[in-house]
């Protein structure tokens, strides 16, 4: 196999898969991950609107994948509900198995793919070796794209990584009689819940937990009945619904400490430049957008028109002007929605209020890429 490429992408989930299709387009691109496709990947699996255009100038037709639109949200936390709200520029549902298959085929059009996992980067005379087992590859750049947390962050000794998290993550499909145009996310004692369909014409229901309201319960199936029933309109859904898997996806450790888009001489994209609540919906769209802009700025590096230290100081600053406030707006969001007493506040304000629900909602979502 061919070891000497101008780009290396560790890492082949949403943001790893966009950057090596548009990179591929004009450079030799290798993608490293450990998993095989079609795969089930950890995630609400509601798409905004705002990365339509994007994708679609990548050969990617989303309305070819899925027609599941969403453009209601509902918010509810114990007896409570909030009226539906108007999403800004709408959603699709759509399962990262089927979306990440599809971006993988597109990729593997041009770039190289390699199953394995990276273990160790290193800068050495203007180059980058990437270590995977006991072979060594070779690029010009590296773009880091390995998700919530890998062995790379603790090589780097990213300050997250030595701080223990604790958030536990949840997922599983079911069948569900729940409208196609709605997402819903339901508070509950220590965690939320987000419940939409997606192309199968089953439902995602994916939750984040705080440990310490989860470890009293000896396994997930005790932890939804005694905890997640506490609000209605939950208990009412695991009353009805029927799961499709044999058992969910769960995941540990999940950090929402801020991080930075550039460690060293390399490019972070996805989750693990940045990872925002689950509860504003929109981590696959800032996915795909932090993808879009790294190859951008990469391109003019790998073709001697900036220089590398260039490059990374445009891919950060953008990166920042980009996704800071949205960040900023999840983490504020979760500390009210995780309090009962400030949840109860905010119903007051947005029943008084009406269009207060979707100026927050806007906060969290961005702008239709640039193409």
């Amino acid at each position: 196999m061919q070891k000497d490429f101008d780009i290396i992408i560790a890492g082949g989930g949403l943001s790893g898969l966009i950057a090596a299709i548009k990179l591929s387009q004009s450079f030799k691109v290798l993608i490293i991950d450990p998993d095989s496709y079609p795969r089930h990947k950890m995630c609400g699996e509601y798409l905004s609107l705002e990365v339509e255009p994007y994708l679609k100038s990548l050969g990617v037709d989303l309305s070819k994948l899925s027609s599941v639109t969403i453009d209601q949200f509902r918010f509810t936390r114990g007896l409570k509900s909030l009226e539906t709200s108007q999403l800004p520029l709408g959603g699709i549902g759509i399962s990262r198995y089927s979306l990440d298959y599809e971006l993988y085929k597109k990729a593997n059009e041009n770039g190289t793919f390699l199953q394995g996992r990276v273990t160790d980067v290193n800068h050495i005379d203007n180059h980058f070796q990437v270590i995977v087992g006991k072979e060594v590859y070779k690029a010009k750049q590296v773009i880091i794209a390995t998700g919530k947390r890998s062995v790379i962050d603790k090589k780097l000794e990213r300050p997250f990584i030595f701080k223990k998290s604790p958030w536990l993550a949840v997922k599983m499909h079911y069948d569900y009689d729940m409208p196609d145009n709605l997402v819903e996310l339901h508070a509950f004692n220590g965690g939320y819940a987000g419940l939409s369909r997606v192309e199968t014409g089953k439902v995602n229901l994916c939750y984040l937990a705080n440990y310490d309201s989860f470890k009293d319960y000896k396994d997930i199936d005790a932890f939804n009945k005694e905890v997640l029933t506490d609000n209605k309109f939950l208990k009412g859904f695991f009353e009805n619904a029927v799961p499709t898997w044999k058992k969910p996806i769960a995941i540990s450790q999940i950090s929402f400490e801020e991080k930075e888009p550039v460690e060293g001489k390399l490019i972070m994209i996805g989750d693990t430049a940045g990872l925002i609540h689950p509860l504003c919906g929109n981590g696959m769209a800032m996915a795909i957008h932090s993808a879009a802009i790294a190859a951008q700025q990469v391109k003019p590096f790998l073709n001697n028109e900036i220089t590398r230290d260039q490059m990374l100081i445009n891919y950060s600053n953008e990166w920042k002007s980009t996704f800071s406030s949205r960040l900023r707006y999840g983490r504020w969001l979760q500390r009210i929605l995780l309090n009962e007493k400030f949840t109860n506040i905010a119903y007051t304000l947005i029943e008084r209020i009406p269009f207060l629900l979707p100026f927050i909602i806007k906060k969290t979502h961005g702008k239709p890429i640039a193409i």
